[in-house]
């Protein structure tokens, strides 16, 4: 699957390294120093925050033909990487070395293009993340985290378990199943063991 030009293209493939990843694998830890950035082909990633305590958000996806930029800016400043990178479903990924990364903002505009463009995306989803925080009731989270996962799946029935959302939403497994039992009785979803089917649009 290509999604540059045929240079930039070639340089990608050949200074990268293939990797396939099953779900749930962690494919970068919080504090770890990045020495490589994922480019994904297929599947799907999400990007967690952790605090202090243990306790997770969820800030966004990354999609296929889409990287993570907070891992690329860890990398280039040779920082430590402040969020996980958890495989979400299978995944295809090209591992491309830090240095490269770097080294291409002066040689290829095109990749450069791709990094500016990226943190647009992130920037934006990364407020959307604090309004719905500060914002939002956690039952209209719920709704909107629901159909985000639709899209990332393309379809309105998916696996996943009460205490993964509750990681996702910086919440409890009990108040995420509440409002789950809630949902199911207004019929806007159905839940089975560790699925959910969504009635309502995506």
């Amino acid at each position: 699957m290509k999604f540059f030009g045929p240079i930039l293209e070639e340089a990608v493939q050949s200074n990268s390294q293939y990797k396939k990843l099953p779900a749930d694998t962690v494919l970068v830890q919080s504090n770890s120093y990045i020495r490589a950035i994922p480019l994904v082909l297929s599947g799907s990633m999400r990007v967690m925050r952790e605090d202090e305590d243990g306790r997770e958000i969820l800030l966004y996806y990354i999609k296929p033909g889409e990287s993570c930029i907070m891992s690329f800016l860890a990398g280039i400043h040779d920082d430590t990487s402040k969020v996980r990178l958890i495989v979400e479903e299978e995944a295809e990924v090209l591992m491309l070395p830090i240095e490269k990364a770097s080294e291409w903002i002066k040689v290829y505009p095109e990749w450069t293009d791709f990094i500016f463009k990226l943190y647009h995306k992130r920037f934006e989803e990364l407020l959307d993340v604090v309004n719905a925080v500060a914002f939002q009731k956690l039952d209209d989270r719920i709704v909107e985290l629901l159909k985000k996962k639709a899209h990332v799946y393309q379809s309105k029935e998916f696996n996943i378990t009460h205490q993964q959302l509750a990681e996702e939403l910086g919440t409890t497994r009990e108040v995420v199943s509440r409002l789950l039992k809630q949902m199911e009785k207004q019929q806007l979803i159905s839940l089975s063991r560790n699925k959910i089917v969504l009635n309502f649009p995506m």
